[in-house]
């Protein structure tokens, strides 16, 4: 009988621990999404707006016509309006945008700990034989990470209206997201291929630098956790390892993206026109403000997701 109860109490605490970390990483990552969402929105808007350019951007010789350029590319219809109104052009399909990034967040910071559980359990002691202890938990997180960037396509019609939002408002003028879904089907899932040949290496990179560099600091072993500056500082490893990763690949997925819904174009069509008419360098166009701009926004998501998963991992217990 005390067997029979010490078994029930026992199983009902595995269940409340479950339980505790499922809670935790919902709320963590949805948390950094929210946030990510309302100061970074219009940042997002620039950089997808840069890489859809089809043009060269910089006029070597003359700063003013760079100027023009990028102002055009920037802020399109409003380019020659006041300051107030080209702001606000900077906030299209933010609708689109709250769901992709809400559910995007809490799917992949939220999730890449369950896909490292999951491997740490089947795989950890090979891993640990082959590779070292360190270097086979950095190779564990950076493949859970990966696997689950590539299921990430799962969510692309969300972010293919954000991004014809951000860079071609004129294809769903006047258009319901119902009618979309009804009408365009799986013409929203175009450029999947491309998508998780991006997601894979990049979130490899990101999972992957995030813990070399929290090992490198002596954190996560014997249940050490991050301070506020260490996930600050692993995050940025990551997300400057995932982007430069990911650049080129994120540049022709945008291009497909940003295309009319019934353009029959794909993605080696438009990726050989690129290197023919604008050459190699074009495929990391955007990079540097991504890096700069972008990047903090990833810094800035990941840091609070990891430190808030790891806070109410401990409160909830």
């Amino acid at each position: 009988m005390k067997d029979s109860q010490s078994t029930s109490i026992v199983s009902t605490s595995a269940m409340h621990a479950s339980s505790g970390k499922a809670n935790a990483r919902i709320i963590g990552s949805a948390v950094a999404g929210v946030s990510e969402l309302a100061l970074f929105h219009p940042v997002d808007t620039v950089a997808k707006r840069l890489m859809s350019t089809e043009t060269q951007l910089i006029a070597l010789g003359s700063p003013a016509q760079t100027r023009m350029n990028l102002n055009n590319a920037i802020f399109r219809t409003c380019a020659t309006e006041g300051l107030g109104q080209k702001a606000m052009s900077l906030f299209p399909g933010v609708g689109f945008g709250a769901a992709y990034k809400i559910l995007q967040r809490v799917y992949k910071f939220g999730g890449q700990p369950v896909v490292l559980d999951m491997m740490t359990k089947r795989f950890g002691k090979d891993f640990d034989e082959k590779f070292g202890h360190k270097t086979g938990r950095t190779l564990l997180s950076a493949t859970s990470g990966s696997l689950i960037g590539i299921g990430e396509i799962v969510l692309l019609p969300l972010d293919a209206l954000k991004v014809k939002a951000q860079t071609a408002p004129e294809q769903l003028h006047g258009r319901g997201v119902v009618e979309i879904f009804r009408k365009e089907g799986f013409g929203l899932y175009r450029g999947a291929g491309l998508t998780a040949m991006r997601n894979a290496p990049g979130s490899f990179a990101l999972f992957g630098g995030a813990t070399a560099a929290k090992t490198w600091m002596g954190v996560g072993e014997d249940g050490v956790r991050a301070t506020w500056t260490q996930d600050a500082i692993a995050s940025c490893v990551g997300a400057v390892a995932s982007i430069s990763v990911a650049q080129p690949l994120d540049v022709v997925k945008t291009r497909i993206q940003n295309r009319p819904f019934d353009s029959p174009e794909g993605g080696m069509t438009i990726f050989r026109r690129l290197i023919q008419n604008e050459g190699y360098g074009a495929l990391f166009k955007g990079l540097t403000p991504k890096l700069l701009v972008v990047g903090p926004k990833l810094v800035f998501s990941f840091t609070i997701a990891q430190h808030l998963i790891g806070y109410f991992e401990h409160a909830l217990k």
